[in-house]
């Protein structure tokens, strides 16, 4: 098994070299660094999670898609105009967005906009985010959209993992009742096992309950 994984972190190293190749374009670069980016991660992922079916079920499709297809991602014009106006529609609210070092647009939303203690129903505050972003999808039908729900550790595995996946299904319902096609849309939960912040706090707890949602658009496919 070391074996294996050395051999496609290998693998994902030569893919990466490329972008050093003085002949390549930006976006070459960029989509040469984010297939070996992917293709790691995946096997890491595969490999840590593997006897996890919440993972698996949301996480595990989206990478394993990226590595079946060999597809990096793209940061373009297109995903800096979202990523802009994203900033825009949040500006005030404590919703983190960001870029990614995969190219990914990356929107954080903490638990006193997100959802109740407990509860996966949006709550009225989270509803003009979605709304925006909804908007924004609509508008940029190139990219993919994968949420994953957290929680903190309060309760047992048996109650956050579902929660956490709840979460993040019902953001994606939110997002498809607008116009966004489901398909476009991976969902996983976390439940407890990836804080940000000591659950031995209340405001630590309050930080680990989030919903963080990913937007990607893959680069362009290149011919043999």
């Amino acid at each position: 098994m070391k074996k294996c994984y050395a051999c496609i972190i290998s693998v994902a190293v030569a893919v990466a070299g490329l972008s050093g190749c003085a002949n390549m374009s930006e976006t070459q670069k960029g989509t040469a660094t984010g297939a070996g980016v992917g293709a790691a991660a995946g096997a890491v992922i595969g490999g840590v999670s593997g006897g996890n079916r919440t993972a698996r079920a949301g996480t595990g499709a989206v990478v394993g898609a990226a590595i079946g297809a060999g597809v990096g991602y793209l940061w373009s014009q297109r995903m800096q105009e979202q990523k802009q106006a994203m900033e825009q529609a949040t500006k005030g609210t404590g919703v983190a967005v960001t870029q990614t070092a995969d190219n990914q647009l990356k929107l954080e939303i903490p638990s006193d906009i997100s959802f109740d203690t407990g509860r996966y129903d949006i709550r009225p505050n989270f509803a003009p985010i979605l709304d925006r972003f909804a908007a924004s999808l609509r508008d940029h039908s190139a990219t993919t959209v994968s949420i994953v729900g957290h929680t903190d550790s309060t309760g047992s595995d048996a109650i956050n993992n579902p929660l956490s996946v709840n979460r993040a299904a019902s953001t994606r319902d939110y997002l498809a009742a607008r116009g966004v096609a489901a398909n476009r849309i991976g969902v996983s939960g976390q439940g407890s096992r990836q804080p940000v912040a000591d659950n031995a706090s209340e405001m630590g707890r309050a930080k680990n309950r989030r919903v963080e949602i990913f937007v990607a658009e893959p680069a362009p496919a290149t011919k043999p």
